[in-house]
Order: structure tokens, then C-alpha cells, then sequence
């Protein structure tokens, strides 16, 4: 017995001096545990801070790339601007030293300048892509081209020369009354039907030449021929009766204009190309006023009832100005243009304006002077080809005459409103000649009935 106590008092003594070996890696582990979570707190604050100040830096430089971008872009579109006026000038040079150089000397060369390419190959794509698009904005589409030159004005051609022809149909018929109401329902007197049918065709010579990139001076010269049918209901008194008379008339030179146009504004990406023209038309056809008369029936009094111009006029016969202004905007593929026009008419006198063989009226005729507006817009297929469409209204004020000895009286009929439909085609045969159709269709009763033309601009 005193063995076993002895025994297990010793196990009991070994087993006290075990706990505070066990006890004591148990306490660091509390401590170290509860000086983590001491230091967390710190730590996490530290990174919160660091990330606020991270995402504030990165805003900031957005902010500094937005700027630089929005600087290279304006920098960007001014250096375009400055190729396109450098090469316009290059162009107009060189067409200068052309015409200068004797026919059995050469043109010197111009030396082969190429930029250094990049170094980068992504940044040689850029740079490539750059100068191409410089490029395009500097020298329009060959069809574009076309497209200013026939409704707007172009000024990167030292001289254009066009020959056109249009045909022109024109039919109107109208109901008189020569006679008056009885009972205010029958009507005493004659009833006729009166007819006109006239077949033209105008022939224009047209010159255009640019003094510089800013203005450029137009000459046109239209020769016109002209088939007219004259009908007349109630010939002899007979309302049956149908009498005709056509006239044929040789080809024969019409009112010759020369104006100019002015680049107020060019295209940039938020305004349109601004052009003013101003020009002058010379009396230079043959005036309607004082025309000899063909009789063909007279009534028992020697009233004249039916007769026809012995020649047809091909002018107004008096000088005019005009003032207007067009404008295009780009809008790939779209091209879209408007114009609008004023112009004034002088008073003129002539020896005899009484269309009557038996008298001679001296008198001043004062035509009515004209407001012209229209819009339009085209689309270009490719770098060859384009199609406009447009519409051209003209309306003219009325006419006045004076008779020497009397006071001056409005020309009953004489106000007019000329609206005409257009559908245009432009293909470039070559880098110098285009085949432009035109076909119009009048949309009131003082428009042509419909004009189908032809021009064919060689451009220098």
C-alpha cells in the first residue's frame, strides 16, 4: 500500500510539472490572436485610404487624356484645313506653270518628299490611316465634284468649258369668250378654244474660270430654236371651225450672262460651304416687243382674229443683274444644297411695242423682277457616278409698260410662278470629262411641261 501511494503520488507530481509546459503555448496563442485583431482595424483603414487615392488619381488622368484628345482633334482639324488650302494652291500653281511651259519643254519634277514612317507598326497603321483620311477630306470624291460644279460652284478647276443641249415642250390650251351674257345666262358672241404647242431646243456654250481658291468668273451663251403651233377654235365665226398656223425659226443667240462666284465660308464639320454670286445678263437675244405679225383671219370690221409671230423671241430684251447666294453640306453619302436668288430688270424703251403690223407704238417696257429659291440633295453611288434630286421655284413680278404720252399700266398676265422638278445623273468618263443627263418636270401651269438635257463639261 505505501508502494501504490508512493506510485501515485509520483505520477500525480509528474503530471504538475507537465501543465505549465502545456499551459504556456496556449497563452502565447491567445495573446498573438488577440493582437491581430488589434492590428486588423489599422490595416484595413491603411488600405480603404490607399484605394481612395488610387481611384482619385486615375480620374485625374482621364480627366488630363480627355484634354490632350480634345486639343489633338482641334489641332487635327486645323492642320486639314491648312493641307486643304495648300493643296488647292499647289493645284493652281501647277496648272499656271503648265500653261506657261513652251510645248517642247518639260515640267520639272517635284521632288519625292516622304514622312518618316514610325517606327512602331501599330503606330504606322495609325499614321497611315491619318494621312488617308486627310487625304479624302482635302480632295473630295470625283463624283462629288460633279455634283458641286453643276449645283454650287467648284474651285479647284483652273477652267471648265461645257456644251449642253436641253429640249423643252411646252402645251397650253385656253378657253375665250368674245361676246357678252344675255339674261345672264346665254351667251352672244364667239367661243374659241386657243392652243400652243411649242417644241425648243437651247444650245449653251459655258466657260469657267478660277482666278484663285476663292473665286472663279462664268460666261454662258445659250442659242435657242424654237417650233410653235398656233390652234384656234371658231375660225369664220363657226365654233367647229379649227384653224392652225405654224412658225419654224432658225437657231438664233439668246441673253448671254456672265457672273462670279465668292467663297464666303468653306465646309467645316459643323457649317456648310458658302458661296455668294453676283452677275449680269445682256439683252443680247431677240426681243419680244415690236414683233411683226402674220395675219391669217380678220373680220369684216378688220379686226385681226387670228395671227402668229413671224419670229419668235430668244431674249427679254432688256439688262438685268442678279444677287444670290448657294450653300452645300457633306453628309456622306448624302451632298445636300439649297440656293436662293434675286434679280432686278431695267426698264428699256423701244421703237414700237404694239404686236399690231398697222401701228407703231413707241413706248419703255419694265419687266418684273424675279426671287429664285430651291433645294436639293444628292447621293454619290461611288467615286464615278451621283444622282441629284431637286426642286427650283422662280416667281416673277408683274410686267409694266408706258406709252410715250401716257402714264404706265401694269401687262395683264404678265406675274408668273415657275416650279420645276429636277432629277440630275453625273458619270465621269475620265479624270476630265462627265457626262451629266438632266431631266425637268413643270409643276405649274407656267413651266415648260417637262426639259430633258444633255451637258458635258471637260474640265481642265
Amino acid at each position: 500500500m505505501n508502494k501504490l501511494s508512493c506510485t501515485t503520488n509520483g505520477h500525480a507530481r509528474a503530471a504538475a510539472r507537465r501543465t505549465p509546459s502545456l499551459r504556456r503555448p496556449l497563452a502565447l496563442a491567445v495573446a498573438a490572436w488577440a493582437l491581430g485583431g488589434l492590428t486588423l482595424l489599422p490595416v484595413t483603414a491603411h488600405a480603404q485610404a490607399a484605394e481612395a487615392a488610387s481611384a482619385q488619381a486615375e480620374a485625374a488622368e482621364v480627366q488630363a487624356l480627355v484634354r490632350e484628345l480634345e486639343a489633338l482633334k482641334s489641332s487635327y482639324a486645323s492642320e486639314v484645313r491648312r493641307l486643304r488650302e495648300i493643296d488647292v494652291r499647289v493645284q493652281a500653281l501647277q496648272a499656271r506653270l503648265a500653261g506657261k511651259l513652251a510645248s517642247g519643254e518639260s515640267q520639272p519634277a517635284a521632288p519625292a518628299t516622304q514622312p518618316a514612317a514610325p517606327a512602331h507598326p501599330a503606330e504606322s497603321e495609325t499614321y497611315a490611316g491619318n494621312q488617308a483620311e486627310a487625304e479624302r477630306s482635302i480632295k473630295p470624291q470625283r463624283s462629288v465634284e460633279d455634283v458641286l460644279l453643276q449645283e454650287h460652284a467648284l474651285f479647284n478647276r483652273p477652267l471648265t468649258l461645257e456644251a449642253g443641249i436641253t429640249y423643252g415642250h411646252y402645251d397650253r390650251r385656253q378657253l375665250t369668250l368674245n361676246g357678252f351674257l344675255a339674261l345672264d345666262a346665254i351667251f352672244l358672241g364667239n367661243i374659241a378654244i386657243e392652243g400652243i404647242k411649242s417644241d425648243s431646243l437651247t444650245y449653251n456654250l459655258a466657260a469657267r474660270y478660277g482666278l484663285n481658291p476663292r473665286l472663279t468668273l462664268n460666261l454662258d451663251v445659250p442659242v435657242i430654236q424654237r417650233w410653235t403651233t398656233y390652234q384656234k377654235g371658231g375660225a369664220g365665226g363657226s365654233a367647229a371651225a379649227l384653224a392652225q398656223e405654224k412658225t419654224d425659226d432658225s437657231p438664233h443667240i439668246g441673253d448671254v450672262s456672265a457672273s462670279a462666284n465668292f467663297r464666303l465660308l468653306a465646309e467645316t464639320a459643323s457649317r456648310p460651304d458658302v458661296v455668294l454670286n453676283a452677275g449680269v445678263v445682256a439683252p443680247s437675244g431677240r426681243a419680244p416687243y415690236g414683233t411683226d405679225v402674220r395675219v391669217i383671219e380678220r373680220d369684216d370690221d378688220d379686226f385681226i382674229r387670228f395671227a402668229v409671230p413671224v419670229r419668235q423671241a430668244t431674249g427679254n430684251g432688256v439688262w438685268g443683274v442678279n444677287l444670290g447666294a448657294s450653300a452645300v453640306k457633306t453628309m456622306d453619302p448624302a451632298i445636300v444644297f439649297a440656293s436662293i436668288g434675286y434679280q432686278h430688270n431695267f426698264a428699256r424703251h423701244f421703237g414700237d411695242i404694239d404686236t399690231s403690223p398697222d401701228t407703231i407704238t413707241p413706248g419703255r417696257v419694265r419687266l418684273g423682277d424675279s426671287l429664285t429659291f430651291g433645294a436639293g440633295v444628292a447621293f454619290a453611288f461611288n467615286d464615278r457616278t451621283s444622282m441629284s434630286l431637286s426642286f427650283v421655284d422662280k416667281i416673277v413680278r408683274e410686267a409694266r409698260i408706258k406709252i410715250d404720252g401716257e402714264g404706265s399700266r401694269p401687262v395683264i398676265g404678265s406675274m408668273g410662278n415657275i416650279g420645276t422638278m429636277n432629277l440630275g445623273v453625273t458619270y465621269a468618263i475620265n479624270k476630265r470629262l462627265t457626262w451629266v443627263a438632266l431631266l425637268g418636270a413643270g409643276l405649274t401651269p407656267d413651266a415648260p411641261d417637262f426639259t430633258v438635257g444633255i451637258k458635258i463639261p471637260y474640265q481642265f
